[in-house]
């Protein structure tokens, strides 16, 4: 198994302009197999989807301390059917090797990057976040979570590995959007 380290913010990353305004940043990345996809999209689906039981525990408890600030909640980002997404997450921008997703709100604005870097000796897939504050609740809110944000997303490029981006089904529920079945599968919940 691979083991996931924490990185510098990568320079070839469609985020690099906003690295010097960022309030908060940081970067993770995990080998990739040989065999395994380097569309960062479908690796997107893959890490992002199915997530650890304990993450949607977390997300549920962030929902609930949340929602009395008006900030917007996972569920009302996934019921978007306006915008693209993967899972909650919106898509800003895509590319064969990198995908910006995010969302701008009250408090903050956020853009992760999911970033396939190929070199002589290895493919890596890195997870980069950078964070803008719109105002001193954005820094409480990342104080707050910072820990727990590290560990998901270490976790969501474990969990990835784990379940085979390899075999990485990709089929779409609606544009853009994308799900992970219990079974690991992408699938499509509407015909």
């Amino acid at each position: 198994m691979a083991r996931v380290a924490r990185v510098d913010l990568p320079l070839r990353s469609v985020l690099e302009p906003l690295y010097a305004k960022a309030g908060f940043a940081d970067a993770f990345a995990i080998d990739l197999p040989s065999n395994a996809t380097g569309d960062a999209e479908r690796l997107a689906a893959h890490m992002l989807t199915g997530q650890a039981r304990w993450v949607g525990w977390l997300i549920a408890i962030r929902d609930t301390l949340v929602a009395g600030f008006g900030l917007k909640t996972s569920s009302e980002l996934r019921d978007d059917v306006s915008t693209d997404r993967i899972d909650f997450f919106r898509v800003y921008d895509r590319r064969r090797h990198e995908i910006v997703l995010g969302e701008d709100d009250r408090h903050l604005d956020f853009r992760l990057s999911v970033l396939v870097e190929e070199s002589a000796s290895c493919r890596r897939l890195g997870a980069t976040t950078v964070v803008t504050f719109n105002h001193l609740g954005g820094q409480a809110y990342i104080a707050g979570i910072a820990p727990f944000h590290r560990l998901i997303v270490k976790s969501s490029l474990r969990r990835a590995e784990r379940s085979g981006w390899v075999n990485c089904e990709v089929v779409r529920r609606r544009p853009g959007s994308w799900r992970l079945s219990r079974s690991f599968a992408l699938r499509s919940s509407v015909a």
